[in-house]
C-alpha cells in the first residue's frame, strides 16, 4: 500500500464536520479540512486509527486556548481498515473529531463518532473477529468448568462469565 492513501467518502468527511459543528470542543474546525493529512500506518500498531497534531505542545495548547489554527494534523489509519469499510469509516469519524478539536475520550465523542459512523458488529466485522481471536489466544484461562455442575466451555469473548451457561448458577 506504499503511495496509496486511504480513501474515504467525501459525505462522510461533510457529515463528520456537520457533527462536530455541534461541539463546543471543536475549536479547530475552520482549519482541519485544509490541515489533516490522512494516510496508512505502517500496520504493526496496536492502534486502528491515531491523530497527531504535528505542532509542539505549547503551541497547540495556546491554539486550542485562543482557538487559533492547530497547524497540520496527520490522521494515520490501520492497513487492515482496508478490507472493513463500515470499521474504516466508524475509525476515520472517530479520528477527524479528534482533529476538529475533541481531542478526548468522551461521552459527547463516542456519541458523535456512532451518530456519523456507528461501528459495526462483531458479527458484521471480519477485522473485529480476527483481533478478537487474536486477543483471546493469549489470555491464559481458555475456559471455565462450573463447580455447582461441572459443564466445561471453551472462551470465546473477552469478558469472564457470571454463570454457568447450563445451570445458571454463579461461578465460584
Amino acid at each position: 500500500m506504499t503511495g496509496e492513501r486511504p480513501v474515504v467518502p467525501l459525505a462522510l468527511t461533510e457529515a463528520v464536520l456537520r457533527a462536530a459543528s455541534t461541539s463546543t470542543a471543536s475549536v479547530f474546525l475552520p482549519w482541519v479540512v485544509d490541515r489533516v493529512e490522512l494516510q496508512w500506518s505502517e500496520g504493526d500498531e496496536v492502534n486502528l486509527g491515531l491523530t497527531r497534531f504535528l505542532a509542539s505542545e505549547v503551541d497547540l495548547v495556546r491554539a486550542r486556548r485562543l482557538r487559533l489554527d492547530p497547524g497540520p494534523i496527520l490522521i494515520e489509519l490501520h492497513p487492515d481498515l482496508n478490507d472493513d469499510e463500515a470499521l474504516l469509516h466508524h475509525v476515520y469519524a472517530h479520528e477527524m473529531l479528534h482533529a476538529a478539536g475533541l481531542t478526548m475520550h468522551s461521552e459527547e465523542h463516542d456519541r458523535l463518532t456512532n451518530a456519523v459512523a456507528p461501528s459495526p458488529s462483531m458479527a458484521d466485522s471480519p477485522l473485529l473477529q480476527r483481533l478478537r481471536d487474536r486477543l483471546l489466544a493469549e489470555q491464559p484461562v481458555q475456559s471455565w468448568t462450573c463447580g455447582h455442575c461441572g459443564h466445561t466451555w471453551q472462551r470465546t469473548t473477552m469478558r469472564t462469565p457470571t454463570r454457568c451457561l447450563r445451570c445458571a448458577r454463579p461461578l465460584r
